[in-house]
């Protein structure tokens, strides 16, 4: 029966009308997923030989001292980004086939996904390392073996959080008030991690709990989900009661504040579009991998981190106009909706939310003013250039949104497109390269001001510039339509 399901997913690939694009956006996924494949391999060797010879300490503990974030970090990954495929299933509960076949299924799938076996491999080949350097076999392959059903705790820990976000909320806050008092010594995260995992080699018969740990949270996974497994009940799409809201100060703007109204509402009332928000907020945060490597605290990748500070709003929602309309944009080509002021709409909300980023990145300057400042230039570039700029590669992203789906917040996929890679260009690459340029001959004061004065200059050009969007705009309406109206 798996291997009938195999096939179907197989044809369900291969048919349709899209099947081109899913093609190329499988081989681009593929070459990611290659990549970081092939760093965390090399990860692995740096684990262990860097600790070993530079440090100068057992590589083992000090993989296990840190094991506890990289097991937080890939729980948030699977809860941002994996889905359970209830989809697929549906059309098979009309069938005679068990359901406890079908849930079984959908639970296997769930590890098939590169976010579940993707980090196996740094633990394969750190494992393969130690038994090459002579590590005792038992002891490393009881340390794999509690190491992985841990991390694949993750699946299930995911499943039941699915759905309830205010557990996963308070689950985030908790993490967050750990994390701050493993910060600041109050209480020795690391030393407990490093003890806890590296247990399962000191003794590794307590590999078994936690191999047993992960078949009863398999067990009470089939439990919850075959509970729930009717059309009628656990997957149907959940319906709420309509709610009219208005936002009445914005009505005084016309057209404008109109749109505006609309699109608080969708981000206020969908799960994708608080993703949206969620994921912005985290974008605020990035900075903070400054503190990671040497890289990050050049002038060109300083530049870089504040334009994804600041701007992080602005490369999730921005980049998906009009995709997050796609529902109803064919009725609304059919109502001559005015295209500047639609546009415009998206450009005031996006750079309202980048200039309360701005505000929110204030704290950076307790690490440093010159940090801030960067980051602070690098806002009003984004206002006054990127924001623009965003919208324009928003006209090449023809892949529909549904927001009535069930999909992961961030999981919506974006089509690829060359003409918005070559965007990047000026709203990346040009404002890294004149910011280090202009600091290494002139410092950071003619640096700052240098991004500052292309950010004004955007600024008060946005209505040539606008002119230029909505004739794009208007050039790939058709094609547009076209996307949005193919299901497939």
């Amino acid at each position: 029966m798996f291997l009938k399901f195999l096939r179907l997913e197989i044809k369900s690939f291969f048919r349709g009308t899209s099947v081109g694009v899913n093609l190329v956006m499988k081989i681009l996924r593929m070459i990611g997923i290659f990549y970081f494949m092939a760093c965390l391999a090399g990860g692995a060797f740096a684990a262990f030989y860097y600790v070993q010879q530079e440090m100068h300490q057992n590589p083992l503990k000090v993989v296990s001292k840190y094991l506890i974030i990289l097991w937080i970090a890939d729980l948030v990954f699977k809860y941002l980004l994996q889905q359970m495929p209830t989809q697929n299933v549906k059309p098979f509960l009309t069938l005679n086939i068990s359901k406890n076949t079908l849930v079984n299924y959908m639970l296997i799938k769930t590890f098939l996904s590169y976010l579940s076996w993707i980090n196996s491999l740094f633990f394969i080949t750190f494992s393969a390392i130690l038994l090459f350097n002579g590590y005792g076999f038992l002891a490393v392959f009881a340390w794999f073996i509690g190491i992985s059903s841990l991390f694949y705790l993750n699946n299930f820990i995911n499943i039941f959080f699915n759905g309830k976000e205010t557990a996963a909320i308070v689950a985030a806050v908790i993490f967050g008030i750990i994390g701050v008092l493993g910060y600041y010594n109050i209480i020795s995260v690391l030393s407990y991690s490093e003890s806890f995992f590296y247990s399962f080699y000191d003794k590794p018969y307590y590999a078994l709990i936690s191999f047993a740990l992960f078949l009863v949270l398999w067990w009470m996974c089939f439990k919850y989900i075959r509970k729930e497994f009717y059309l009628d009940q656990g997957l149907e799409v959940k319906k709420a009661v309509g709610k009219t809201e208005n936002i009445a100060f914005l009505n005084k703007y016309g057209v404008v504040g109109t749109f505006i109204n609309n699109d608080i509402k969708m981000l206020r009332r969908n799960k994708i579009t608080k993703g949206i928000l969620l994921g912005s907020f985290m974008f605020v945060f990035y900075g903070l991998l400054m503190f990671t490597s040497t890289v990050y605290k050049t002038p060109a990748m300083m530049m870089f981190m504040g334009l994804f500070v600041t701007g992080g709003f602005q490369f999730l929602f921005g980049q998906r106009v009009p995709a997050f309309d796609s529902s109803y944009y064919p009725l609304m080509m059919t109502l001559n909706v005015p295209y500047k002021e639609y546009l415009k709409a998206k450009w005031w909300l996006m750079n309202i939310v980048t200039a309360l980023s701005m505000v929110v990145a204030l704290f950076y300057a307790y690490i440093g003013w010159e940090i801030y400042i960067t980051f602070f230039a690098a806002g009003l570039y984004n206002i006054g250039v990127n924001s623009q700029f965003t919208l324009w590669s928003g006209a090449f992203n023809k892949t529909q949104i549904d927001l009535n789906s069930k999909e992961k917040r961030l999981g919506q996929k974006n089509s690829f497109n060359i003409k918005a890679l070559l965007l990047l260009i000026p709203k990346m690459l040009l404002p890294m390269a004149v910011f280090a340029v202009t600091k290494y001959f002139f410092g950071i004061t003619a640096a700052v001001i240098s991004i500052a004065i292309l950010g004004l200059i955007g600024f008060l050009f946005r209505e040539k510039i606008f002119d230029i969007v909505v004739s794009l705009y208007k050039r790939e309406k058709y094609s547009t339509l076209d996307a949005f109206k193919n299901k497939d």
